[in-house]
């Protein structure tokens, strides 16, 4: 069947921090110049927020300027950041840091705890009452291209294909969508943003993207224990200190706590689960008191950029730009990127319709964006805190305390003393070492009032997708996993996935392993596609609405 098409000004892809910004900015220039700009944009969740997943204590920087009396509109910022504390733990203690030795730049006071989830079901309410159209449940599948290569816009999947990919009686084709430029917000590693970083070059002189693991549960607990505004962040335990990462705790409203971890993706060891370093850390004596009587409500995990300035490729390429995540714009010392999300989006937006209002056809190139976002705090942000991840070469401590002198120097207005940039090295999937020369993790059995399984968790992440459908998650080369990863890496895809998705099985007499893929577990975090350590895996989008459903994630 040929698939219908529509036309529009931009096409945005995905329906997050910065698609929203863009799309909101760009009907808020349209109404003052009392011109004409349609704008849609799809969503591969089955709703805005669906996939949603952060924190998130969000800095207000970009919706101050986006949508000045977000208050007076009810914007669900409903918790300022109150008590702000740091931790170092060891395995039965931890030490507090004091505030005042911490860089300005780690200050959260005047940041909101939120869901961002909710943040962007808001924002798109404030766009459709702008006049954009959004499309939930419809999967970004396809980049289509012009004659002369430059983007046309997008078709979403087809759906009703079968296992055996022929077309089941529920079989519809996938729309086109195109944009006179089309902006792609698909977050971390989307697929989409992958071919065309490829395609254009847009990664040629920049260092390799950098990437955590974050994996986030959201708890109801004990008011006694409760205390909203309160900020807690950790480092230490139970990570060694060769292996980056940290937690995060965020007491929101109504008694509800959102806890987290994040493992960096360089890590070397094949036998560390990011899943079950978290488990472990919830029991730790600082921390499993908060959770003590209290329930579980929810549970996600995500893929980070962890990057910063060094690994953003270029932006724009002929009919369309990246934006947000899906080009790389978190400060990870801060663990906030949403800000930045949205002002990036909000500047393509600025680039797009300076080029509409002049009267460009479209699907040129938006030279305006690179410059705009440099010029902008996004870069100042970013800028401060280059030499950070990279320091953590050196270890954690050494790593985290150079991080740091770095941060102070700027806050003190004497970054010339650090005008050096340090790079990144080889990507994440490169660093895991030989499971022979590696040291086995024994990780304790969950107790179910604490620490949680696999698939308990991702049961209320409430995470479905068709069943008769092709896996979304491809193998290269499907002999690579038995014959080269297991022997190698006792197939790390058994641990680093943070859903189950993956495992090994072996007949009756322990022999004849073979590579199982539950696709139906996938919570689309990408962690595969990012660590496999051959790039075998590549994360394709399955049907539209399929994935996890998070609520107030």
């Amino acid at each position: 069947m040929e698939r219908e098409s529509m036309e529009y000004d931009v096409v945005v892809v995905g329906a997050g921090p910065s698609g929203l910004s863009a799309a909101i900015r760009l009907k808020q220039l349209a109404a003052a110049a009392d011109k004409d700009i349609s704008v849609c944009v799809i969503e591969k969740g089955s709703e805005v927020g669906a996939h949603i997943l952060s924190g998130a204590v969000i800095d207000p920087i970009a919706l101050n300027e986006l949508i000045p009396d977000w208050k007076e509109k009810g914007a669900p910022l409903n918790t300022p950041v109150t008590d702000d504390r740091f931790y170092i733990l060891t395995e039965v203690g931890s030490m507090r840091i004091p505030n005042a030795l911490l860089p300005p730049l780690m200050n959260n006071h005047g940041n909101y705890i939120v869901s961002l989830g909710n943040v962007c079901r808001w924002l798109a309410q404030q766009a459709e009452e702008l006049g954009v159209e959004i499309y939930p449940g419809f999967a970004a599948a396809e980049v289509l291209y012009h004659d002369d290569g430059s983007v046309k816009g997008i078709a979403t999947g087809d759906m009703g294909i079968g296992k055996d990919g022929e077309p089941t009686d529920r079989y519809t084709p996938g729309m086109e969508l195109h944009g006179k430029y089309t902006l792609f917000a698909e977050g971390v590693r989307g697929n989409l943003s992958k071919e065309l970083m490829a395609r254009f070059n847009l990664r040629d002189g920049v260092d390799p993207q950098k990437y955590g693991i974050g994996i986030k549960e959201l708890w109801q607990i004990d008011p006694a224990k409760h205390k909203q505004g309160l900020v807690l962040h950790s480092q230490g335990w139970p990570l060694d200190s060769k292996t980056g990462g940290g937690s995060f705790m965020y007491h929101l409203e109504d008694n509800q706590v959102a806890i987290g971890f994040v493992v960096h993706l360089n890590y070397t060891n094949p036998y560390l689960s990011p899943f079950e370093e978290f488990q472990r850390f919830k029991q730790h004596p600082l921390i499993r008191p908060y959770l003590e009587g209290g329930k579980r409500l929810s549970y996600g995990a995500r893929a980070i950029n962890e990057g910063g300035l060094q690994s953003v490729p270029k932006l724009a390429f002929p009919g369309g730009a990246l934006i947000g995540c899906a080009a790389g714009f978190v400060n990870l010392p801060r663990i906030k990127g949403s800000h930045n999300a949205m002002k990036t989006g909000m500047l393509a937006a600025e680039a797009a319709f300076e080029r509409l209002a002049a009267g460009s056809e479209g699907h040129d190139e938006l030279m305006a964006l690179e410059a705009a976002w440099r010029r902008s705090w996004v870069f100042q942000d970013l800028y401060k805190v280059r030499n950070v991840k990279p320091s953590l070469k050196h270890g954690m401590w050494l790593g985290t305390a150079l991080g740091g002198l770095h941060m102070w120097l700027n806050d003190l207005k004497l970054g010339f003393l650090v005008g050096w940039t340090q790079h990144h090295g080889k990507p994440d999937h490169e660093s895991l070492v030989p499971a022979a020369n590696a040291k086995k993790i024994a990780y304790p059995k969950a107790d179910g009032v604490i620490s949680f399984d696999r698939l308990s968790s991702v049961f209320i992440s409430n995470t479905n997708h068709e069943e008769d459908q092709p896996s979304h998650l491809k193998l290269k080369d499907p002999t690579v996993p038995i014959a080269f990863n297991l022997p190698t890496y006792d197939e790390p895809a058994q641990r680093y996935c943070p859903a189950g998705v993956y495992e090994v099985t072996r007949d009756d007499n322990g022999q004849n392993p073979r590579f199982v893929i539950n696709a139906q577990n996938c919570v689309h975090c990408k962690t595969c596609d990012i660590k496999d350590p051959t790039q075998n895996i590549n994360w394709t989008v399955p049907e539209g609405g399929g994935g996890p459903n998070y609520p107030n994630m």
